[in-house]
């Protein structure tokens, strides 16, 4: 099932409940003959009731089936994706992710 993946502004920080993250690359990979979009940034826990940490993440979501080809109300480009939804090659993706870009968090779509 494709989805539309709204790109974020890179290296600006967003709010969240005990926090923020900050999207700071976006990566195409080559994986098994297709392009993976991948987003790697930082997110920062600094209010929370359970203490304050961060980590380096990525978010995967999915294979490229047509890149920026539009542009939403806001002004932010738009890809169309296809989740990637073999366990396999989420494995894969994410071993790649976790050592050459040093995240530990990695989340698929």
């Amino acid at each position: 099932m494709k989805m539309e993946y709204v790109h974020q502004e890179l290296g600006k920080d967003v709010n969240a409940l005990a926090g923020y993250y900050t999207p700071m690359n976006e990566l195409r990979l080559e994986h098994d003959g297709k392009e993976v979009l991948c987003i790697t940034g930082l997110g920062v826990i600094e209010s929370s009731c359970c203490g304050t940490g961060g980590c380096a993440y990525a978010i995967v979501p999915g294979y490229i089936e047509n890149w920026k080809y539009r542009v939403n109300d806001t002004g932010m480009p738009v890809s169309e994706v296809e989740p990637v939804a073999d366990k396999e090659a989420r494995r894969e993706i994410s071993a790649i992710l976790q050592e050459g870009q040093s995240v530990q968090n990695v989340e698929f779509w």
